[in-house]
């Protein structure tokens, strides 16, 4: 947080942002600046957000400085949102499908922002999108399954629902070459064992039905989900035993 308040400081002092956004952007890069993201989305305007949003992948394409700005921009939606600007959660949404994963990952921070605001408007929307393509799916497994989201029994029992249902509707998908699927694969590969971990008596029912499961993609998300540490300190014994039922010892 020091480093946040620190560039909230720096921003509130500034005229030209773009600049020092994307010189302090650390992309190229492995990783952007989540602390400068977070400033941002705190101090931005909706004005400033919509002008970064309005950057495309031509104008700022994956992996450049330039794509630090829709980041901000993806991100500050979700703190208007949180202040009770519902009607632009169909914008965010259509941010979930963007081709560039950093502004995915955004979408995953801003909805995560307004899960800590209201965690009732997060469930609710993200019951719709679970209905939707396969990387919006990915986008609320991505957003639900957070640790600092699953502080209640009600919230993560409706998390466990949705990823019961996403995780059902991969039995009937048949685009499972396509790169999205692999994605959701992937988000499902850990979501899982984020959920379970938070309430362990209700998770392990969920999870049980579907390490029975002999659909192939179905088997290797729950291998992927017992092979996380976190489920190994929530029920070692438990862990072990259905790793020896998947022949993974």
């Amino acid at each position: 947080m020091v480093k946040v308040d620190i560039y909230r400081s720096v921003l509130r002092e500034l005229e030209d942002w773009d600049q020092y956004l994307l010189d302090e952007s650390c992309l190229p890069g492995p990783r952007a600046n989540l602390e400068l993201i977070k400033a941002v989305a705190e101090e931005g305007t909706e004005e400033r957000f919509m002008n970064y949003l309005s950057l495309d992948s031509a104008i700022a394409p994956f992996g450049s400085a330039a794509e630090f700005l829709p980041i901000c921009g993806v991100v500050g939606l979700g703190s208007l949102i949180a202040q009770g600007r519902v009607e632009l959660l169909e914008l965010l949404r259509s941010f979930s499908s963007d081709i560039r994963w950093r502004i995915r990952e955004g979408v995953a921070i801003a909805l995560q922002r307004i899960g800590e605001s209201n965690i009732h408007v997060l469930l609710n929307e993200m019951a719709e999108w679970s209905e939707g393509s396969l990387l919006e799916k990915r986008s609320v497994v991505a957003a639900l399954c957070e640790p600092k989201l699953l502080n209640h029994q009600k919230h993560i029992n409706v998390v466990l629902q949705v990823l019961d249902k996403i995780t059902f509707n991969i039995i009937s998908e048949q685009n499972r070459k396509s790169n999205d699927f692999k994605i959701l694969r992937k988000s499902l590969g850990y979501g899982w064992s984020v959920v379970v971990a938070a309430d362990p008596e209700d998770g392990k029912k969920y999870m049980e039905k579907w390490l029975a499961h002999d659909d192939k993609d179905i088997r290797w998300i729950m291998k992927e989900n017992l092979r996380k540490k976190r489920l190994e300190k929530m029920d070692l014994d438990w862990t072990r035993r259905w790793k020896a039922e998947l022949g993974m010892n």
